[in-house]
């Protein structure tokens, strides 16, 4: 019942969040004018696809929170348990990562350049947060397994996890 209610919950936080980035980045767009960029029509299928690559990443990783974490991705009501299996075996941050893919489809859909500066923008305040709030705070909840965990998987860019017993990955 208590995974049921994470669940619950992370449904209903990811959705506000979403929503709250999304209206965020449609106000934005009033700047089009002025950035003085017109994206092409075809920009609408890529947007169409990050959009929903995006979705099924963010989706994923709340379910990791979920299922493993005991917990929901919200700093407010965060896992209670370490997460590093799902997306987060191949990069620390698979749900900002998927967060701004969707963002960025989001502009690309609207073929708005001010929502793809916003976007850009916006990465730069979370890797700001990351590096200076979050990993911080991981570390002091998790201590070991964490710095285990920022060893063997980078922050930003995927790849795939090393082999057991290759000496990499701590």
């Amino acid at each position: 019942m208590a995974r049921f209610f994470a669940a619950f919950r992370s449904l209903v936080y990811a959705s506000v969040f979403i929503g709250l980035w999304g209206w965020v980045a449609l106000q934005v767009r009033v700047y089009d004018a002025a950035v003085g960029l017109e994206l092409p029509a075809a920009s609408r299928v890529v947007g169409a696809f990050l959009m929903a690559l995006g979705t099924a990443v963010a989706i994923t990783c709340v379910a990791s929170f979920v299922a493993r974490g005991r917990g929901t991705p919200a700093p407010f009501d965060p896992p209670t348990r370490f997460v590093a299996t799902g997306p987060y075996q191949w990069v620390r941050n698979p749900m900002y990562i998927g967060g701004l893919a969707m963002l960025v489809g989001f502009g690309l859909w609207h073929r708005s350049a001010s929502m793809l500066l916003f976007a850009a923008l916006l990465f730069l305040l979370v890797h700001t947060f990351v590096v200076f709030y979050e990993e911080p705070q991981l570390e002091g909840r998790f201590g070991e397994a964490y710095d285990r965990y920022k060893k063997a998987v980078r922050r930003w860019s995927p790849r795939l996890p090393a082999p057991p017993g290759d000496g990499e990955g701590g």
